[in-house]
């Protein structure tokens, strides 16, 4: 039972780390630009196809750099040529264009590499064991993932939190005309948030996507569940998203261990549920069968009791 509870666990913070990994960048084109970027998962698609592609000709260590930049290199160019116009005719004109956007680099990505999932496995580098515990060896790629997702949150909550271009980004957002009296190009300023907030969609695509499955569908997967993680965690807060990860990934991990439901409760307690029950059917739904929509289950009650998230600033 030890066992289980500290792999559950390990597992449950690697998971929760990876959709922090994808979710931050997000959070940071909220926070500094108040932009929902529907195509946010896109980019991590991009960085998991990109790093394949990559590290079949110049190796896994070259393909983490340059893959990202790549993937920013795509972000400034979607806020600088697209974005930027759509911006000038409100929100809902942002979202139809992030949200035309994602289909537009799905069939991307399904013209280059086709529409079966490609064989993103783990690098030969990174395939090896970190640490024995019971027995049982754990992979060192979940430990690098754990590694780059820690250091990913303390450059965004130090470097936009604590650093002078921080604040000037922060305030760029809410006074823009001040900042750019003092002399500073806020349009170029915007431009540099959507690039990093896109490079770290792919970095977490590089690291991420051979721990998933590579293939074309995977941005549609994995973007309502980024969206979930930053309403929980407050649109445009950093360390709520971490949190909100944290806990959507540990509990969601050992939902899916629990082979219980209510008929198993029931039959503990001595209480007998007739199979012609009304409520039968519900009574026997396992919790790992439930634990898909554990996350989504969260955040209607988030929406319901705190609509601001955790530790958010702005009403969602």
């Amino acid at each position: 039972m030890l066992e289980l509870i500290t792999f559950s666990l390990l597992n449950g913070i690697v998971y929760g780390l990876l959709l922090f990994m994808l979710s931050s960048g997000l959070t940071l084109i909220w926070s500094m630009m108040g932009v929902l970027n529907f195509a946010h998962a896109s980019m991590f698609m991009l960085g998991a196809y990109f790093s394949y592609q990559i590290a079949r000709y110049i190796g896994f260590w070259p393909a983490l750099v340059v893959a990202p930049l790549l993937v920013g290199v795509i972000g400034a160019a979607v806020e600088r040529y697209g974005l930027r116009h759509a911006h000038k005719h409100g929100a809902v004109a942002e979202i139809l264009f992030t949200f035309g956007l994602a289909y537009l680099i799905a069939e991307f990505v399904v013209m280059l590499w086709g529409r079966n999932p490609i064989a993103n496995t783990v690098p030969a580098v990174i395939d090896f064991p970190a640490f024995t515990l019971f027995g049982t060896s754990y992979p060192f790629y979940k430990a690098l993932m754990m590694a780059i997702s820690v250091g990913m949150f303390a450059f965004l909550y130090l470097g936009f939190k604590r650093t002078r271009i921080g604040l000037i980004i922060q305030a760029s957002l809410t006074h823009p005309h001040m900042v750019s009296a003092l002399g500073h190009d806020v349009p170029r300023i915007f431009v540099l948030v959507f690039a990093i907030g896109s490079a770290l969609a792919g970095l977490a695509g590089v690291i991420g996507g051979f721990a998933l499955l590579t293939e074309p569908n995977m941005a549609a997967a994995l973007g309502p569940i980024v969206f979930v993680v930053v309403v929980l965690g407050g649109l445009g807060s950093i360390p709520g998203a971490l949190i909100a990860s944290m806990v959507i990934g540990i509990v969601q991990t050992f939902a899916v261990a629990l082979d219980y439901s209510m008929l198993d409760v029931f039959r503990v307690l001595n209480v007998q549920v007739a199979r012609d029950s009304p409520l039968y059917e519900v009574y026997s739904i396992k919790i790992a069968q439930a634990a898909p929509i554990i996350p989504y289950l969260l955040l209607v009650l988030m929406l319901i009791l705190r609509p601001k998230g955790l530790l958010g600033t702005r009403e969602t």
